[in-house]
């Protein structure tokens, strides 16, 4: 379904939330308002394929609709593996559930409906968080990348990807013109484009960089890297004890 959500210049944008209306459009807002999305998810599955490691769980945290889970399914092609996806989005979870339908081997992914601050990580190889920390209130970041670092087993690894923020207003100024650009190619308005500035503010909270990395590092992850990047989007690995 095409995104429609903040066309409407009458209703004043509440807080943005991932509540049906989200969820029924999501693969069109999320491919129209995120760069390079398809490639992430892609390569998400592909790191994740090579790091899963026998008889350990995967977890995506913040899963929304299944796009990276489905990816992994297809990936593995009929290959063992036990995937928990969890989303705090009853919605998203419900769509996930039709998405995976009678597809060979769903079995393997265990749909969770809760938020990644309650769930315990263990014997995990891989653990996934897609756009997802973003929105987590900024004073439990710490302590759920402390509980992720501490559920992975000796080689495993986090996949991170997140909206940062840049701290030289310049280059944030240039980054944010060239970002509304692109919306706009997409065929957003300026309209929707700011009414969705605003029902995100206080809500998607991002971070810079540095931030980010100082937080993996600290947390005990031995190997820390960007390994795709379109200016604020930036997804990061951390390994452990790699």
């Amino acid at each position: 379904m095409k995104d429609k959500v903040f066309s409407d210049e009458k209703r004043w944008p509440n807080p943005f939330e991932f509540n049906e209306t989200i969820a029924v459009c999501f693969d069109d807002m999320v491919k129209r308002s995120v760069p390079l999305y398809n490639e992430s998810i892609n390569l998400q599955c592909e790191l994740a394929k090579k790091f899963y490691q026998e008889n350990t769980e995967i977890y995506d945290l913040g899963c929304s609709n299944g796009n990276f889970g489905i990816c992994f399914l297809d990936k593995m092609k009929g290959k063992n593996f036990s995937l928990t996806a969890l989303d705090n989005s009853k919605p998203m979870i419900d769509i996930f559930s039709k998405r995976l339908g009678s597809r060979t081997n769903s079995s393997r992914i265990n749909l969770i409906h809760d938020s990644a601050e309650n769930i315990e990580i263990k014997n995990a190889s891989v653990v996934v968080m897609n756009l997802t920390l973003q929105f987590i209130e900024k004073s439990s970041r710490n302590k759920l990348i402390e509980k992720i670092y501490n559920g992975l087993k000796p080689g495993g690894i986090l996949l991170l990807t997140e909206k940062v923020f840049n701290e030289n207003e310049k280059f944030l100024k240039t980054e944010t013109e060239i970002y509304y650009d692109f919306k706009k190619k997409n065929g957003y308005s300026e309209l929707e484009i700011s009414r969705k500035r605003e029902a995100l503010d206080n809500v998607l909270v991002p971070e810079t960089a540095i931030e980010h990395i100082k937080r993996l590092k600290k947390s005990g992850f031995s190997y820390v890297d960007v390994y795709l990047k379109w200016f604020q989007f930036t997804s990061f690995i951390a390994g452990k004890n790699i």
